[in-house]
């Protein structure tokens, strides 16, 4: 694999084509705008603030960090991680190697509960099961100015990722996180409740893409055989707590919809509608009690 080339100088127009077409030599979607990306990271220089300096000399430093975050992408490590941070909602993330990358697919569990939430002034009570990043509770946070909300997620890195995550986006009043299992433990209910537990089936996990398989972590993807353990063992618990009138907002693979509807069912939920995302997939189950 070919670096930079070795050069006293070199401008900072032709780092980016170079990075540009090593990135696209290695099969990389979106070459260009991710070597501005990495290259805006490595310069510190957001919002990409090096147009007209393309012909400046660019510094060993940066050059250095530029290389070497080229390199991480080149291995298949998404932007984001390399990053630190990803954008979700309005909001940014950071994130960390035990959370999960958040998807844009995952914004249709917020655009949901603006459809079936109002007012927006309502004081509703929150619950965030598998926060990870907080991404979701967080986001739900951010347009309802009176809610408040608990985030729970089973490792502890990711409740210390989504503390950090709440004060940096000012909402560290109106949330809380805490380690558990689900919802062990909580002895409270919740007038809306959002999950996007692991749905992939064990076998597929290997075959996604790099950027997945590799670098997020397993327990987070990781669903079981048929992808519907945790959706089985969330169906026992949503009912102790949920609120009268309220609603789960559930994510689901895009095959899913009828197998996990047909779980909750048996355990008295009703899907009231399914969201798609934005490429046409079931994504979202909005269930209500019986």
């Amino acid at each position: 694999m070919v670096a930079f080339p070795e050069v006293d100088t070199i401008t900072i127009r032709d780092a980016l084509h170079d990075a540009t077409r090593r990135l696209m030599t290695a099969g990389i979607p979106q070459p260009q705008l991710d070597a501005r990306l990495l290259l805006a990271h490595a310069m510190n220089a957001p919002g990409e603030r090096f147009y007209g300096r393309e012909d400046a000399p660019m510094p060993l430093e940066p050059r250095a960090a530029f290389e070497a975050a080229v390199l991480r992408r080149l291995n298949r490590e998404p932007v984001s991680r390399v990053l630190g941070s990803r954008g979700f909602w309005s909001l940014e993330f950071e994130l960390n190697e035990a959370t999960l990358d958040p998807r844009p697919d995952s914004e249709t569990l917020i655009e949901a509960v603006l459809d079936h939430i109002e007012p927006r002034e309502a004081p509703i009570r929150v619950l965030d099961l598998g926060t990870g990043t907080g991404c979701l509770l967080l986001s739900v946070l951010s347009e309802f100015p009176r809610a408040r909300g608990t985030g729970v997620d089973i490792a502890p890195d990711c409740v210390a990722i989504a503390r950090r995550n709440a004060k940096a986006n000012d909402l560290e009043d109106r949330a809380s996180f805490q380690v558990g299992n689900w919802d062990d433990d909580l002895g409270a209910i919740f007038d809306v409740i959002l999950c996007n537990p692991p749905y992939i089936p064990t076998s597929v996990v290997p075959t996604l893409e790099p950027e997945v398989a590799v670098h997020d972590p397993p327990r987070a993807l990781d669903g079981g055989a048929d992808g519907l353990d945790c959706y089985r063992d969330l169906a026992s618990r949503f009912n102790r707590i949920l609120a009268e009138n309220g609603h789960i907002f559930l994510e689901i693979g895009h095959d899913q919809r009828s197998d996990v509807s047909t779980i909750m069912a048996a355990s008295g939920l009703r899907n009231l509608s399914t969201r798609a995302d934005l490429a046409g997939h079931d994504r979202c189950l909005v269930l209500k009690g019986g």
